[in-house]
């Protein structure tokens, strides 16, 4: 009997020693995918960021010049934006976000997420939008950066706490399709198919 506690007691302090180094080796490995890989990160937004803007500039493109001022008027459409402020107030929320995300003020013709008073015209709009995705590409490059101050943007639904780079940059993204898919219905009303959807 003494034998058989002995031999228990040897194989659950072997097992223990195991055991512990596993759950030590556990703990480090959560850690390590605990925490972000800036690089990784910074690189997953840059895809998607061109992606973005690709299918974005490419459908305010399509649109023709003559329907930036198109707005629908039927049901619940009322006093929607057109197509062309549409496309403005995209633009200046990804200037005032990437800002943000710079530690920047936002530029002074971003205005209260309308845009410019000064760009009227289809080139002009097009312009200020690929601007505007120049601009969060310069915030996502700095991701990862201490050096680099965040601020808050009172247009962000994010608290000052809160806020972090890659937070606002996602918050521009999402806004960005959020809008795209108004402008697909806006294109389809105006017999226009959407070059991400065409074969």
């Amino acid at each position: 009997m003494q034998k058989m506690k002995s031999l228990l007691m040897l194989v659950l302090w072997l097992t223990s020693g195991t055991t512990l180094a596993q759950v030590g080796q556990q703990r480090v490995d959560a850690k390590e995918t605990a925490s972000l890989d800036a690089e990784r990160e910074k690189h997953a937004l840059q895809v998607l960021a061109k992606l973005t803007e690709s299918v974005i500039v490419s459908a305010a493109d399509a649109m023709p010049a003559d329907k930036y001022g198109f707005a629908p008027t039927d049901g619940e459409f009322r006093g929607v934006r057109t197509f062309g402020q549409m496309l403005k107030h995209l633009s200046a929320t990804n200037y005032i976000l990437a800002a943000a995300a710079l530690g920047e003020e936002p530029p002074a013709d971003a205005g209260d997420e309308v845009g410019s008073e000064a760009v009227r015209t289809k080139a002009e709009i097009l312009n200020y939008l690929r601007g505007s995705f120049s601009y969060l590409d310069k915030a996502i490059e700095t991701i990862g950066q201490k050096t680099v101050p965040v601020k808050s943007s009172p247009i962000s639904p994010l608290k000052s706490a809160e806020a972090t780079r890659l937070a606002l940059v996602v918050e521009s993204l999402a806004h960005d399709f959020d809008h795209y898919g108004q402008m697909v219905e806006y294109l389809r009303m105006n017999g226009v198919v959407p070059p991400a959807s065409r074969p």
